[in-house]
């Protein structure tokens, strides 16, 4: 079992209310608002933008070169894939890359980001991977789950696309090398000991992440 199913198997009420909430099955079937959509997506952009330096942070925390080389490779997608997916999508709604970048922030993206890159700041690198992992294998689990999905409505082609952004193989690929660098570096640090504080940093994530799909559904 990869530590990510551990841990997962170790939060699955919290890890479903996040991976199966209303945001997601509204989604799906091609219910949600599409102000809800919008309001995520733009809200996403900025988060992306804090996780981007939770990735040069873990290059910082890298015990190792090839560790180093994974963090920018992540890095990388992010700037050069997934922003450029939000900035795409944000574009039919006729919202500009600056008009993104100067939005104010929310309070569950202020929340979410902060405890990822605080984690990151005062742990090593197991537990910076693990407090990323329920957004990296998260979406990939829900674009999996929903790769049959048909949305209908105003906002399917754009619900769609998301979906397969996140389902494709090129995110897939990245997701499952994420976990399986993330089992590399559990082998350096981790523990018996060690696991229920590691449950605690996914399980505070994953509850963020659930926060996170509310605060689309709120607006």
């Amino acid at each position: 079992m990869s530590l990510f199913e551990r841990l997962k198997a170790d939060n699955l009420d919290d890890w479903h209310a996040y991976t199966r909430h209303s945001f997601v099955q509204q989604l799906a079937s091609g219910e949600l608002p599409e102000p809800a959509f919008r309001t995520y997506l733009q809200q996403d952009y900025l988060f992306l933008i804090h996780f981007s330096r939770a990735y040069a942070l873990a290059v910082y925390k890298s015990p190792r070169l090839a560790d180093m080389r994974n963090a920018l490779e992540g890095l990388k997608a992010i700037m050069d894939v997934e922003m450029d997916l939000h900035i795409e999508l944000c574009a039919g709604w006729g919202i500009s890359r600056d008009e993104l970048e100067t939005l104010p922030e929310a309070s569950e993206t202020m929340a979410y980001t902060r405890f990822v890159l605080e984690t990151g700041l005062r742990g090593d690198l197991l537990d910076l991977q693990v407090a990323l992992a329920p957004c990296i294998l998260g979406y990939g689990e829900v674009a999996r789950e929903n790769a049959h999905a048909k949305p209908a409505g105003p906002a399917a082609s754009a619900y769609r696309r998301w979906l397969d952004e996140y389902g494709g193989n090129d995110y897939q690929s990245v997701a499952q090398d994420f976990s399986n660098w993330t089992d590399q570096t559990a082998e350096i640090y981790m523990t018996e000991a060690r696991f229920p504080a590691l449950s605690e940093i996914f399980n505070q994530a994953s509850r963020l992440e659930a926060d996170f799909w509310q605060m689309g559904l709120n607006a």
